[in-house]
């Protein structure tokens, strides 16, 4: 698969709409997780990603415009033992659950299917880095309606073993704007990956578009000692 340049992706899309990236930085010392989210509607753009524990949730920035909060308000971000586990939505605390009672990532999301906000079932993108042995392994899902029938929903799952220096996987819930907007399509995209995390928080939250982008949460764990340097923007601040 040919490597992506991640900046060029982002600014040629103006609504991938939310965003995970996993992989190793060039030098091969850290785990780099990163995830954003866009929105179109007023309700969508009125978020901030706060710090909760070792992870993150999303909150209303100004609450008496949260109209709807089952869809935007949930934790993208939950660590349990060695596991690092970042979603789109409230499935992180299902895979959460689920792992801890003794469940693979790939059980715990057949649990669930695409969101119910037709006409555009938005797919549910999670990811989970699992940390042994100064090493890590990771996995990626989708889960999105077949071709935009709510009868149908399309569980796939993409596991990497001895991530690549350099290498990260990019998956995003819409392949561009639109009305319905469509779903991704394919394999996680290979994209390039930074060692300065500050360097790739700037490049990645300066390439998404202006008018849509709401967050991001970029965090690098070294994998010799297992501690983590995490960067937050938020647009509304």
């Amino acid at each position: 698969m040919k490597m992506l340049n991640i900046e060029t992706l982002l600014k040629e899309n103006s609504y991938p709409g939310r965003g995970i990236i996993i992989g190793r930085t060039p030098d091969s010392t850290k785990a780099v997780v990163a995830y954003f989210i866009m929105g179109r509607s007023e309700n969508s753009r009125n978020r901030v990603f706060v710090e909760d524990g070792e992870g993150i949730r999303t909150q209303a920035f100004d609450p008496s415009k949260l109209t709807d909060p089952s869809l935007i308000i949930y934790a993208p971000v939950r660590v349990l033992d060695n596991k690092l586990i970042v979603t789109n939505g409230d499935q992180t605390d299902t895979v959460y659950d689920l792992v801890k009672a003794g469940k693979t990532f790939e059980e715990s999301l057949r649990t669930r299917e695409f969101e119910p906000d037709g006409p555009n079932y938005t797919p549910r993108i999670s990811g989970m880095l699992e940390f042994a042995n100064g090493d890590f392994d990771f996995s990626m899902s989708i889960l999105k309606s077949d071709d935009g029938d709510a009868a149908a929903c399309n569980r796939y799952t993409f596991a990497y073993s001895n991530p690549i220096a350099g290498k990260g996987r990019f998956i995003h819930t819409y392949m561009t704007d639109g009305n319905p907007l469509p779903s991704f399509q394919g394999e996680p995209e290979l994209v390039n990956v930074c060692d300065d995390i500050n360097e790739y928080t700037d490049l990645l939250w300066n390439s998404l578009n202006a008018d849509n982008k709401v967050s991001l949460f970029v965090r690098y764990i070294d994998l010799a000692t297992g501690k983590y340097e995490t960067k937050i923007i938020n647009k509304n601040s």
